[in-house]
């Protein structure tokens, strides 16, 4: 533990708290001071000026990145019918009803995504003390309570991030792996950027976009120049 402090220090070290870098620089930066000893998690935390209280200011979503996410997500799917079957050609990890409902309320969780269709619902709907907790419960905003689990199981495998503000107004999501190159992280970031400007409640007044910071899986944080889009 005191070996990580160090390095953690180490790299804080290398970063101008009191400046906001620029994207590009703000990328090149974390993948710089990055210390993990695998393949560390880029991400981006946009501290939003609402109040998620208010029905017409939560924000919360899903989009595909462009260069995907750099990991493989295990995706469910609660459908019968035809509708089953299209998850299943699609590459769905598992897909079922009432036993896949049993299964995960037997305590399974060994996926990333769930996706229903809206006739499940009802029975997913008895998930929610296992599902809920975990942020794994089908949400038609995400995309993942659809008739078309095709296109679910499809977003998923393709990179899809599912983002949501917590209850301090702050969405956190990846943009991809360190591994990736600065350009490929740089277009992750500028479409999640475009999603998040573009769900701006009507409601909010004044900065909408407060801070917003780079960060490793371990590593510092960054703070990135809002204006610099």
């Amino acid at each position: 533990m005191a070996k990580k402090a160090k390095k953690y220090q180490d790299a804080a070290k290398q970063v101008d708290a009191t400046k906001a870098y620029t994207p590009e620089d703000a990328v090149a930066l974390v993948k710089k001071i990055d210390f993990a000893k695998f393949d560390a998690t880029v991400e981006v935390a946009y501290n939003l000026n609402i109040d998620v209280k208010q029905a017409d200011q939560q924000i919360r979503g899903a989009l595909v990145l462009p260069n995907g996410t750099g990991k493989t997500q295990r995706v469910i799917v609660f459908a019968e019918g035809p509708q089953a079957q299209a998850a299943k050609d699609a590459g769905a990890d598992e897909v079922g009803s009432d036993d896949l409902v049993k299964k995960v309320q037997d305590g399974w969780l060994d996926f990333d995504v769930a996706v229903a269709t809206p006739p499940m619902m009802a029975k997913v709907g008895r998930l929610g003390r296992v599902l809920g907790p975990k942020g794994l419960m089908p949400n038609p905003k995400t995309g993942t309570v659809t008739m078309d689990t095709a296109k679910a199981v499809n977003d998923v495998k393709a990179g899809q991030v599912a983002y949501r503000a917590d209850k301090a107004g702050i969405v956190h999501a990846p943009i991809g792996k360190v591994s990736f190159d600065d350009a490929k992280l740089l277009e992750n970031f500028k479409a999640l950027n475009e999603t998040i400007v573009k769900a701006r409640p009507a409601s909010t007044k004044g900065v909408y976009i407060q801070s917003l910071t780079l960060t490793s899986t371990f590593g510092p944080g960054v703070k990135v120049d809002v204006s610099a889009f």
